[in-house]
């Protein structure tokens, strides 16, 4: 087991009384346990987080270095869609 240290915790004094529920309810053995087990999830959320936000830079360094926008033609937007639409349900109907 590693090495295991106290540490003093301020918590209300619900939070207090779900631990204890929990504990009294046998699904922990000590309230340790389950702070422990809150902590592991934070780290894991938090490395998350961290992932998350290197991505999202990455793809914003990414469409910033793919320059400038261009404008778009909504009408011809529109009609591709209603194209492929239209290709997808006649192919859709032959496999019935």
């Amino acid at each position: 087991m590693a090495d295991m240290r106290k540490v003093s915790v301020a918590l209300t004094v619900e939070q207090i009384s779900t631990l204890k529920a929990a504990v009294k309810t046998g699904d922990y053995a000590t309230t340790s346990e389950i702070v422990r087990e809150a902590l592991r999830d934070w780290e894991i959320k938090h490395a998350s987080r961290r992932e998350e936000s290197r991505r999202l830079r990455k793809l914003w360094d990414e469409g910033k270095a793919s320059g400038a926008a261009a404008a778009l033609d909504f009408e011809k937007l529109r009609r591709e869609a209603r194209r492929r639409l239209k290709k997808a349900t006649a192919i859709r109907g032959h496999g019935r």
